[in-house]
């Protein structure tokens, strides 16, 4: 068996900083004076924003395959809102046939520099056909290409394949507008269960969970 030691920080003096402003701000205990999840979430992403170097709508999200064994990979949301939590992707790919047979999900998002995390568990639905069209004219040219080109989750040979079918869906549509492939499309994940966690001192965290009954949502706090 080979151990490997997780490095220390490169720079003590910038991460004990950076950690101690964190925990500040986590401190506030105003933050959990929330009555439902969403406008709570969306002021955490607003945070996230300003202070992740990347990709602050990053999310982890997790399937269950045929055989009942959970799948995770990391997507991007699209869109939140009082109905839930929006993402695109090929409905051909592994998370859209397993979301086909299981229309339940998990999301993860955690955020480094805040040292917070939120955790989603609900139903999950198709976005409408108009919905999917309406963001897929907002992506890339080329990722529109990309959309035609790839059986996502296939086995590919090499990738001069995958290349020569970029090349040929690119001189396909040459001069004209790129359409949505049928198979392209999003789902919202309907959140039953929200939990926002945050770093405190000595692992003393704190831990606050929405879960919705009868369409209201009820709250309580979890030891950490």
């Amino acid at each position: 068996m080979t151990n490997a030691a997780i490095p220390a920080s490169p720079d003590r003096e910038t991460y004990a900083r950076d950690y101690a402003a964190a925990l500040a701000a986590n401190g506030d205990e105003t933050i959990f004076d929330r009555a439902e999840p969403i406008g709570l979430f969306l002021e955490w992403l607003a945070d996230a924003k300003a202070t992740e170097p990347n990709d602050p709508n990053a999310m982890a999200l997790s399937t269950v395959d045929a055989s009942g064994a959970p799948d995770s990979r990391m997507v991007l949301l699209k869109d939140i809102d009082d109905r839930g939590f929006t993402f695109f992707s090929n409905a051909e790919s592994d998370k859209g046939v397993e979301l086909a047979a299981h229309p339940v999900a998990a999301l993860l998002f955690h955020w480094k520099s805040l040292r917070r995390q939120v955790r989603v568990r609900g139903r999950v639905e198709p976005v409408s056909v108009e919905e999917a069209d309406a963001y897929f004219a907002t992506r890339a040219r080329e990722s529109r290409i990309g959309a035609w080109a790839s059986d996502q989750s296939r086995p590919l040979a090499d990738r001069e394949t995958l290349e020569a079918a970029v090349a040929r869906e690119t001189a396909r549509f040459d001069g004209q507008d790129v359409p949505r492939p049928a198979r392209w499309t999003g789902w919202r994940v309907i959140p039953e269960a929200v939990e926002f966690w945050r770093d405190r001192p000595f692992r003393l965290h704190d831990r606050l969970r929405f879960d919705r009954a009868d369409g209201e949502w009820r709250r309580e706090r979890l030891y950490p």
